[in-house]
């Protein structure tokens, strides 16, 4: 799978995400689910998960939550405490979750809310990312009532026959993997790009979890 953005600035990511959520709740006396509804309307989730070098990189988790709440005159040092904070955990799990399966942040709180993976803390904290991730999977596909291409084209309010006539794609092709039928991530690549373009949205997107 194509992510978003290099593995070599995942860790720096996940600091990131971490450090804005402990300092969004501890230091600025934000409720969690208030300030996460704050950041996914924000521009800055987009630009995050998109791997925008200047916003997983280029600032600090406390500049990002004062971004996010737009008001840097709360700005202060800030000294994370030695014991992580769950909320901590939960921005560092979140960012990896995020990187490892191209899901945008809307579509990860759409069926799994930020107060579900706090709650995971134990006993996920004490265990492989790996481990986090695939129950996080199993949630997610659990969850979802659709294919993330049927999603997609009813989101843009075309019937199936108008995307296959837009893209090329055989119109029966387009019900199977609609269905399940057929798996959209062993399609071809010049697939896939056509109902991207046809979507007007990003090949990953169109990509199902695995």
């Amino acid at each position: 799978m194509i992510r978003a953005y290099d593995k070599t600035y995942l860790l720096k990511a996940q600091t990131n995400l971490a450090l804005m959520l402990d300092f969004a709740v501890y230091d600025l006396n934000e409720q969690l689910t208030d300030f996460y509804k704050k950041f996914l309307l924000s521009k800055i989730s987009e630009r995050f998960e998109k791997g925008e070098s200047s916003i997983i990189a280029g600032k600090s988790g406390v500049e990002l939550a004062l971004e996010v709440v737009g008001d840097f005159s709360l700005a202060k040092e800030y000294r994370p405490a030695a014991n992580r904070s769950p909320e901590y955990w939960t921005g560092w799990a979140l960012a990896y979750f995020q990187w490892y399966t191209n899901l945008s942040f809307k579509q990860i709180d759409s069926l799994i809310p930020i107060t579900e993976i706090l709650a995971m803390y134990n006993p996920y904290h004490e265990m492989d990312i790996s481990e986090f991730c695939d129950k996080m999977i199993e949630i997610y596909n659990n969850r979802k009532v659709s294919t993330n291409l049927k999603r997609l084209r009813m989101e843009a309010e075309i019937s199936q026959s108008e995307l296959s006539e837009i893209s090329c794609v055989p119109l029966r092709t387009i019900q199977q993997y609609e269905q399940g039928q057929k798996s959209i991530n062993a399609a071809k690549a010049e697939t896939v790009l056509a109902l991207s373009k046809a979507l007007e949205c990003s090949v990953e997107s169109l990509m199902e979890v695995n």
